[in-house]
């Protein structure tokens, strides 16, 4: 049920529209600029089962009414406006907030000082941060002498010409009157991925006199901040890819909110807009959360920790198979030290709770999960799982894996199947089952796919283990191209020699138990002797391609060797494959 009605405040009249029933929860969305309360209807309908939503034009948008100073334009009276339509609407009653874009910034007026911070019980913000906060953001910046916060404070000043742009005097007006407003549904389809966005009939007035907000506010908060902090939970949605608001801008917010939320979305500045699904489950998972005193799994991982504030993946979530020992156990405790919460899986249940355990003591969240790699439906239940009690996964590192030894006509049917369920389908089955977790929920992650300096080179008796780490490297290859316009990275890790306990679990196709058990004990000796990297020099390598996306990273003299001598000397590479190096 949508209605649509006036509230006076003052000789202002403002435009109100209400969607759902009046008895359920209430949420007040506050439109940026230069929009008006239709920017927020896509979200506004999917709330409007379960909340009483209310929007409303702010003053000189949309069918609101148009001061007449730029004065009556300043923050407080914004706020004031606010506290007419709710005491209007809903009279005395307490009321969730969210705010866009300039809906946001003024906002935060309400939710840190005033007669409504008591009736709000959470506040929502996008791409809109404290002018305040902002205030001192620059002010911080401006005194800081370290390169990387001038680089930081140009990139924002550079981000926000616009609003220079705002204060000349007869610019900016006369841009949206001389057909600004016919070409801005273009702007939104093709800058902000907007799909459809909806006619606005009065997008010249909205843009016109909005810049009376900007004109009436910005100096004065940013040369004269005010301490503002928050006293109801604050949930900060950062599109990171926004094109205005630097998501730096909000790297010292914890110091103002107490008890802050942070979920970043892979998307443009107009999110109500082009992710309206997104936005809506969020805003309705977080007002449950308050409504109810406990906050979904996926929001008390998603709450900001001051403690892990500055490290290079604070927030994000690593799912790591074969994380029991070796490669995997190093790679979760190093992104652990980085930043990372982990998701420890290995098909020994003991082995993964000792990991994860281990980055317990480190700082980090970890959870411990039993998992075949191999079995389409334990990883399909695995990724449902990180989706309902984390969110997203937003690393991935594929590493679980066997060795074996033997020939080709040495290895069994029963061989192969073996090798290539844990070594390819295991890899197949994360990365599609995260991979498309992470599109869906417009996740900008990475994939990493454990291989192997076997990858490049044959040999007669690797057989079956080359040709699962040859798949798995092309499989790589050809998801990073898939997943790229997804910004979503994809690295093959190959290794050479690395001292793990890979060799006592090496099966020796064609040989008694007896003969393999003096195999493995020869060929670990071997590792231990000769391997010239360590599980937590692959670590660190896989933390770097975390970081810094490579297509491929070689770890290891063998494995550079093995890549250069295939490409440029494969005829070489023959010959080797022919000699027989196990032990």
């Amino acid at each position: 049920m949508q209605s649509n009605f006036q509230v006076n405040n003052g000789d202002i009249s403002l435009n109100v529209v209400t969607y759902g029933d009046a008895r359920k929860v209430p949420i007040v969305l506050v439109h940026g600029y230069p929009d008006n309360h239709s920017v927020w209807q896509p979200v506004a309908t999917r709330l409007a089962s379960k909340h009483f939503v209310i929007t409303y034009d702010v003053r000189g948008a949309g069918e609101s009414s148009v001061p007449e100073h730029q004065s009556d334009y300043r923050m407080s009276i914004l706020s004031d406006d606010l506290r007419a339509v709710v005491d209007s609407v809903i009279p005395n009653r307490p009321f969730h907030l969210a705010g866009h874009d300039w809906g946001s910034i003024q906002s935060w007026e309400s939710v840190t000082s005033g007669p409504l911070q008591k009736r709000i019980l959470s506040y929502t913000t996008i791409s809109g941060p404290c002018l305040d906060h902002m205030g001192y953001w620059v002010r911080n910046k401006t005194l800081n002498l370290s390169p990387a916060a001038k680089t930081e404070l140009l990139k924002q000043l550079f981000s926000s010409w616009y609003i220079g742009f705002f204060h000349l005097p007869i610019l900016a007006p006369a841009a949206w009157q001389g057909g600004l407003d016919k070409l801005w549904p273009h702007y939104l389809r093709r800058r902000e991925q907007v799909s459809e966005p909806g006619p606005n009939p009065t997008q010249e007035k909205d843009g016109r006199n909005g810049v009376q907000l900007y004109r009436a506010n910005f100096r004065t908060k940013l040369l004269r901040p005010e301490p503002r902090p928050a006293h109801c939970p604050v949930q900060l949605i950062v599109p990171t890819r926004d094109n205005y608001v630097g998501t730096h801008l909000f790297d010292g917010l914890h110091e103002w909110v107490p008890e802050l939320y942070r979920r970043d979305l892979n998307a443009n500045h107009w999110v109500p807009l082009s992710h309206p699904d997104r936005i809506a489950q969020w805003l309705g998972e977080f007002i449950a959360g308050v409504e109810t005193g406990t906050m979904p799994p996926a929001l008390q991982h998603a709450r900001v920790r001051p403690e892990r504030l500055g490290l290079p993946l604070t927030g994000k979530t690593a799912v790591i198979t074969g994380a029991g020992s070796g490669i995997g156990r190093a790679t979760a405790l190093r992104l652990a030290e980085i930043g990372a919460d982990l998701v420890c899986v290995d098909i020994n249940e003991q082995a993964a709770e000792e990991t994860a355990e281990k980055v317990r003591e480190s700082g980090a969240n970890a959870w411990s999960r039993k998992v075949d790699v191999g079995s389409a439906a334990a990883m399909q239940k695995l990724a449902k799982w990180v989706e309902k009690e984390l969110g997203c996964a937003d690393i991935v590192v594929n590493n679980a894996g066997i060795g074996m030894a033997g020939g080709v006509l040495d290895t069994t049917t029963k061989d192969w199947d073996r090798i290539l369920k844990v070594n390819l389908w295991g890899v197949i089955h994360g990365s599609r089952l995260f991979g498309q977790q992470m599109v869906d929920a417009h996740c900008a992650g990475h994939i990493v796919n454990v291989a192997s300096a076997a990858a490049f080179g044959p040999n007669r008796k690797l057989a079956a283990y080359s040709t699962s780490k040859a798949a798995v490297h092309m499989l790589t290859e050809c998801l990073r191209a898939e997943l790229a316009e997804y910004d979503i990275g994809v690295t093959s890790v190959c290794p050479g020699f690395v001292a793990t306990g890979i060799a006592q679990n090496t099966v020796y196709a064609g040989l008694s138990e007896e003969e393999q058990a003096e195999k493995r004990d020869k060929a670990d000796s071997l590792y231990q002797r000769h391997a010239t990297f360590t599980p937590e020099d692959v670590a660190e390598r896989i933390c770097q391609s975390v970081l810094s996306n490579p297509a491929i990273s070689l770890v290891g003299p063998e494995a550079l060797a093995t890549r250069f001598v295939s490409r440029f000397a494969p005829s070489v590479s023959r010959m080797i494959a022919r000699l027989d190096i196990t032990p």
